[in-house]
């Protein structure tokens, strides 16, 4: 018993609880110091290059820019926010800044959801324990793109629905709609946020009719909100997300992206999980520990258990989306039990979160030169990963054009070889089901690729050496072999 009462006493510092936050900062910029995903990300590269032209030529693109192929059709940069910081952090410190943002940005959502989850909980050992579960099962599935941000903003959202639903006052939602504003000019998953959003007016409407006709179970929950707030706040929210460069335009874009489905044919991240990988356990076990905390309460909650269902939804139908899931499943576990009101657990001082600051940076610092992060060490991970020495090839023997490149390089070849607009890259919305399709079979050397209307009018081809269709090439009359490598090979058009 003593030596329970002395861990007890002891997790109770604040010294502890310093040392732990610093550690998990640390911990989460080393693994981005180490995996490098801010420089390697395919996607990365033309988000870069789009911040850039719209702040060279101060406006916003509306169309295909950078691209051969889709040139003229329409099309939002609706993470735009996302690309001009990304831009200047390039601008300002290289291939370094680059990295460093992503860093930033990865440590930034792993910080809002510990802070999400200490506010709901009240209890900083369990946000803390809750907050490292949750960022293995997601944080380092993708590369720190615009999601991010997404989920940064969701973990606010949540916070402030949980504490207006466990206080039954509408105060804390009024600072939503500066929220969405936000968001809507970051990534196109506010929408994620309106429809929670929506699902919480909805329930609380639901149950306040339930209770008025007297038909309301005694297992669930009552509501103790007002019915018209939550609704007017939406409202608010839904007028906040037309204010920027694509005003209401953007929900155009976001039907537009939902009816595509060849990009969940070829894009891993966007398949449904097949439990390859042990995140995806985790991420299975945080829904189940969801689902059970739910249940285990004397009554439950309507919202959380249809937010819940609603997460899992998404969820489990792509990869990319785990962090709905994870972020949605850890605050519903942090709410159970009823948090604990203690004066030390109501948060760290200004003073304490300055020496966390300040401790991390130096030990970020100090451990950036071990693990390679640096200029010579980006340059070399950014080499053995796209196809720096064939467009340098190309730039000394120049080869007339217009270009096919593979898939994945088409982000890069925007940045690092400009004089060439590419044939396809990430923006899979830009092109459309019918070309990514077209894309996807040729990268295959199926033989529709003969009848491949850009690979048919390339004068230059610069593929993944990997791809069959580089193998199949060799073969084709047409083209001729101008430079190989062991990650690209170049082909010419024989005219």
């Amino acid at each position: 018993m003593s030596v329970a009462q002395d861990l007890i006493s002891l997790s109770r510092l604040r010294l502890l609880r310093l040392l732990a936050l610093t550690t998990l900062i640390v911990a989460v910029g080393v693994k981005c110091f180490v995996d490098k995903l801010g420089v390697l990300d395919p996607d990365m590269w033309w988000h870069l290059s789009v911040g850039q032209w719209i702040v060279h030529n101060r406006a916003f693109p509306h169309n295909g820019i950078f691209s051969q192929t889709a040139a003229t059709r329409p099309w939002m940069a609706y993470s735009w926010g996302y690309e001009v910081l990304l831009s200047r952090a390039y601008d300002w410190f290289s291939f370094v800044g680059m990295g460093a943002f992503g860093t930033l940005l990865t440590i930034a959502v792993a910080l809002a959801i510990f802070c999400m989850l200490y506010r709901i909980s009240g209890r900083f050992w369990a946000a803390w324990t809750l907050s490292i579960l949750v960022d293995a099962a997601f944080l380092f599935n993708i590369a720190p793109r615009p999601v991010f941000f997404s989920v940064i903003l969701f973990t606010i959202m949540l916070t402030l629905l949980f504490a207006a639903q466990r206080s039954g006052r509408t105060q804390s939602l009024y600072w939503l709609p500066l929220v969405f504003l936000v968001w809507a000019n970051i990534h196109i998953q506010f929408i994620y946020g309106l429809a929670v959003l929506g699902l919480f007016a909805g329930m609380n409407l639901v149950q306040q009719i339930a209770m008025h006709w007297r038909i309301h179970p005694h297992y669930l929950e009552t509501s103790t909100l007002p019915v018209v707030p939550p609704f007017a706040v939406l409202g608010c929210c839904v007028l906040a997300t037309c204010i920027g460069p694509y005003s209401y335009h953007l929900y155009h874009e976001a039907f537009v992206i939902s009816q595509s489905k060849i990009m969940y044919k070829i894009i891993r991240e966007l398949q449904a999980l097949s439990f390859d990988y042990y995140n995806q356990y985790l991420e299975l076990l945080l829904a189940v520990a969801a689902y059970f905390a739910i249940g285990w309460k004397k009554k439950i909650d309507p919202f959380q258990f249809a937010l819940l269902l609603f997460a899992t939804v998404f969820a489990f139908r792509t990869w990319r989306d785990a962090w709905f899931l994870c972020v949605v499943a850890a605050a519903v576990i942090a709410d159970f039990p009823a948090p604990e009101q203690e004066p030390s657990n109501r948060g760290f001082r200004p003073t304490e979160w300055a020496v966390v600051t300040i401790a991390s940076l130096v030990l970020l610092v100090a451990s950036a030169r071990t693990t390679d992060f640096t200029t010579r060490g980006l340059d070399l991970a950014i080499s053995g990963e796209f196809p720096v020495d064939a467009v340098n090839f190309l730039r000394r023997n120049p080869v007339g054009g217009p270009l096919y490149n593979s898939f994945d390089w088409g982000g890069f070849l925007i940045f690092y070889m400009p004089q060439y607009p590419v044939s396809i890259d990430g923006r899979t919305d830009l092109y459309g089901d019918a070309i990514d399709e077209q894309y996807y079979s040729t990268q295959e050397a199926d033989p529709s690729y003969m009848n491949d209307p850009a690979l048919n009018e390339a004068g230059v081809v610069l593929l993944k050496k990997k791809f069959p269709i580089a193998t199949q090439l060799l073969l084709d009359r047409r083209f001729r072999v101008v430079y190989r490598d062991n990650l690209a090979v170049v082909f010419a058009r024989n005219w």
